[in-house]
């Protein structure tokens, strides 16, 4: 829903980030191989639905480094189809809505920052290497691996009309005051300055004629053979796209004060891919910059992204001609920027004060983005990750596993530690138990267990839930100290652990009538046990 609370801050805030859309959209479209046509249209569409149905008030979308990435591959396999790649898109959109409506926003924002700031400063250098040909005067392939292949060639063949056009770009991207922005966008004064350097030195590689209608439909289309393919673009497009959008979303949250809708902003954002293949043009997602652009202009509502949108389309239908004398290098050059600030420098200058496991993670993550691909190092990334986590905790449950600290038992139940004289040990389970710690539960307990006691008091106290391996563990547990003629006392287990362990059977060992209610009640009961055991020694 629209609305007009802000009116002049959102009017500021849309006006400011269309002109800073401008020339990215245009960058964003020759870099993807669909054209600078793509591009803007990619922003209008992208940009107008994903405000009107998303759930981030002052986010706004457009084609982003991460999304062209991933089209440009795709779209450089499918030259020869372009309604297989915009199938791709359109597929994208549907997956994003059905992540909307299936409420994945909340576990999409579960990726670990190392793995995030791994793939982004991977889809940065990607850019970087892309542009750094055509910065060169050259015209690179949209993969890796190729435009690598063709830097030394460049460098010998320079074209310098192009080399000062790019580079005047690239210096007057970074060398543009600020206090300047309000009124003239650092993306916007380059790619002045690049054009006319380029009307100065004439022989950089332009835009040429760009079609200033209205975009034609494009229909989807299938195709047996390429179905694969088409459907792991779709689904890369549809997971990156969501993780950079609610990436922003929490960028602009911070900004605000406010809180997101993930799953109406994942609607939102498939709505706008969708409608933005079937007009053949880039897909895209929440941007950062353009949001923290919107937000600093005075943008509050969505208001300020449908403005945003609409902006470009006049430019489009009206101004559309002069951009044919835009150079191919003075877009490199601010695409060349782009991928810069999209590495994580920061986190890569205090890397080496975290954990090392972190830092090989962000790096292993950006090695697979640059050279294999984003879906790989994303799941490698999280697997790993959550691998590492597991471990961690399931250190700490073992450790905890070990005989109950003196420290944490009531001043009665010491008392009551005291006068088992070793029979008893107390082992304390400290929180849910998980598959991690299973295998080694056994082991630690049979560790810890003193050679004379003969009974052995399970606390669950603390043991929301179990999973089965933890069950089997248990399991284990009670029938080595039933081979071992020692005797299983239960405490504090709820309801929910007691009908887990039931439904498997693991609670078949266990001592009938010796699962109580509290530590401090098994304690006892242990304690009169051992006495009777002692009494009739003597």
């Amino acid at each position: 829903m629209v609305s007009f609370k802000h009116l002049r801050g959102d009017i500021y805030g849309g006006i400011t980030t269309g002109i800073v859309a401008l020339p990215l959209a245009l960058a964003f479209g020759v870099a993807s191989g669909a054209g600078p046509i793509a591009g803007i249209y990619g922003a209008i569409f992208v940009g107008f639905l994903a405000a009107l149905f998303g759930g981030t008030p002052t986010n706004i979308s457009g084609p982003t480094g991460p999304m062209v990435v991933v089209f440009a591959g795709l779209f450089a396999s499918m030259s020869d189809r372009p309604e297989l790649v915009f199938t791709a898109v359109i597929l994208a959109g549907v997956m994003q809505v059905a992540f909307g409506v299936l409420k994945f926003g909340q576990y999409i924002q579960l990726v670990p920052y190392p793995v995030v700031s791994g793939f982004m400063s991977g889809i940065g250098a990607i850019i970087v290497i892309l542009q750094i040909g055509r910065l060169l005067g050259a015209e690179p392939p949209g993969d890796v691996l190729g435009a690598l292949s063709v830097i030394p060639d460049a460098v010998v063949n320079v074209n310098w009309q192009a080399l000062a056009v790019g580079a005047t770009a690239l210096i007057v991207g970074y060398g543009w005051p600020s206090r300047y922005s309000k009124y003239l966008p650092g993306a916007l004064a380059a790619l002045i300055a690049g054009t006319v350097v380029s009307l100065l030195l004439p022989g950089a590689p332009v835009l040429g004629d760009i079609p200033s209608g209205l975009p034609q439909l494009m229909l989807p289309s299938y195709d047996h053979d390429a179905a694969y393919l088409v459907l792991e673009a779709a689904f890369i497009l549809a997971v990156l796209g969501a993780i950079d959008s609610l990436l922003t979303s929490l960028v602009a949250d911070n900004m605000t004060r406010s809180k997101h809708d993930p799953d109406k902003e994942l609607i939102g954002q498939g709505i706008g891919n969708g409608v933005a293949g079937f007009f053949g043009a880039l897909p895209g997602a929440g941007a950062t910059m353009r949001t923290v652009v919107n937000i600093r202009a005075g943008g509050v509502t969505n208001l300020s992204g449908i403005i945003h949108a609409v902006l470009l389309l006049a430019i489009v239908l009206a101004l559309g001609p002069l951009a044919a004398q835009i150079p191919h290098a003075a877009l490199a050059g601010i695409l060349v920027k782009v991928g810069i600030d999209i590495i994580d420098w920061g986190y890569l200058r205090m890397a080496h004060r975290g954990p090392r496991w972190d830092l090989l993670l962000m790096v292993l993550v950006l090695a697979l983005t640059v050279f294999v691909d984003l879906i790989t190092a994303v799941a490698a990334g999280v697997v790993l990750a959550a691998l590492a986590f597991v471990r961690q905790v399931a250190q700490l449950q073992l450790k905890r596993i070990a005989e109950h600290p003196k420290r944490e038992l009531l001043p009665n139940e010491l008392e009551l530690i005291e006068q088992a004289k070793g029979r008893v040990n107390v082992f304390d389970f400290g929180g849910p138990l998980s598959f991690g710690a299973a295998a080694n539960m056994g082991h630690m307990i049979r560790t810890h267990a003193h050679d004379d006691a003969y009974i052995l008091i399970l606390d669950f106290s603390r043991v929301p839930f179990l999973d089965v391996s933890s069950a089997r563990a248990i399991a284990d547990i009670s029938q080595d100290a039933h081979a071992a003629g020692r005797h299983v006392y239960v405490a504090a287990m709820n309801e929910e652990l007691k009908k887990v362990l039931r439904s498997l059977q693991a609670d078949k060992y266990f001592d009938p009538g010796m699962v109580f209610p509290t530590r401090q009640e098994a304690l006892e009961a242990a304690v009169e046990h051992v006495r009777k055991v002692e009494s009739g020694k003597k």
